[in-house]
């Protein structure tokens, strides 16, 4: 990738829209790309977070080992995302592992001339402090569901969330079955009778990895604690 396509991708980051093209160029100098295959290892829990990534194309899970050794999936990081920015900024090594689903690119960008990007430009400041606000009440809301919904209900909830397809009502699973039951903190046996149980409801349609929501006004309707 050449510098100056470093610069227009990092120009494509909604956390560097308030930045001059001469900003972007200072840290485009400074910005690696990587290329992952299919299972290889980004960095390890522990690892130092001397910067942050952000994804071009492919697919990377963010995930921890339980003491029993069962894995549990934080966040899938699906191409246009950033990752490690709030670990970065706090000088802490990262709290998990990162993995490539697929074959990923992804560029690193490191924390000093974003610490000078800072010092310039508030409206930079303020970006990311939207950003990182933004990311911390998704996790809010995301332990508030794990915690008081029933296994049927974060099911509904994921089916449900806004994936960016054309088509609301047909959506392609994004991983492995056993990967999005990790990250609803369910087991693979729990998620697929869920879907087993809503298929026979007539409430969706499950074709592989394909399933069509067929009744999103029931749906809704028990996405909630009652």
């Amino acid at each position: 990738m050449t510098h100056d396509d470093l610069t227009t991708t990092l120009g494509n980051i909604p956390l560097f829209a308030s930045l001059n093209v001469d900003e972007l160029q200072v840290i485009a100098h400074a910005t690696h790309h990587h290329r992952l295959r299919r299972g290889e290892i980004l960095f390890q829990k522990g690892d130092p977070a001397l910067g942050f990534y952000y994804l071009i194309d492919g697919q990377v899970k963010l995930a921890l080992l339980a003491p029993d050794g069962h894995e549990k999936v934080i966040q899938l990081i699906e191409p246009g995302m950033t990752f490690g920015e709030a670990v970065m900024f706090i000088e802490r090594p990262f709290p998990a592992y990162a993995e490539a689903l697929r074959a990923s690119q992804l560029l690193f960008i490191p924390r000093t001339p974003l610490i000078e990007a800072l010092d310039g430009n508030p409206g930079f400041a303020l970006k990311l402090l939207a950003g990182l606000s933004t990311r911390l009440h998704s996790m809010v809301n995301e332990i508030e569901a794990l915690s008081t919904r029933n296994a049927t209900q974060r099911v509904i909830g994921f089916l449900l969330a806004d994936h960016g397809l054309d088509d609301p009502d047909t959506l392609s699973l994004p991983a492995s079955k056993a990967l999005i039951a990790s990250r609803l903190n369910l087991t693979p046996e729990t998620f697929s009778r869920v879907l087993h149980d809503l298929q026979e409801r007539q409430l969706i349609e499950v074709d592989g990895r394909t399933i069509r929501l067929l009744d999103r006004d029931t749906l809704l309707g028990q996405e909630e604690p009652g």
